[in-house]
């Protein structure tokens, strides 16, 4: 299911949009739109889990013993690495 909306966006904005359309980055401006759109929802869930994650290390805050543990194991993550 899909659902259709329509909105009013300043000329300058209408004008870039068309822009990404006739340079090929897009093939319609409505698929322009709908990328945008998919990627703002995508930030707003990112944001959301990182605010949860904050949360809950504020609730029950790692100790010494923890901390010292995750630089050891990604110290030895950088070391494996192939680079």
């Amino acid at each position: 299911m899909s659902i259709q909306i329509a909105i009013r966006i300043p000329d300058s904005l209408a004008e870039e949009l068309e822009s990404l359309v006739s340079s090929g980055r897009f093939e319609t401006k409505t698929d322009a739109v709908r990328s945008a759109l998919e990627a703002l929802v995508d930030a707003e869930r990112r944001a959301e889990l990182g605010r949860r994650i904050v949360e809950g290390y504020q609730r029950v805050p790692q100790d010494d013993v923890e901390v010292a543990s995750a630089h050891v194991a990604a110290a030895r993550s950088i070391d494996e690495e192939p680079w």
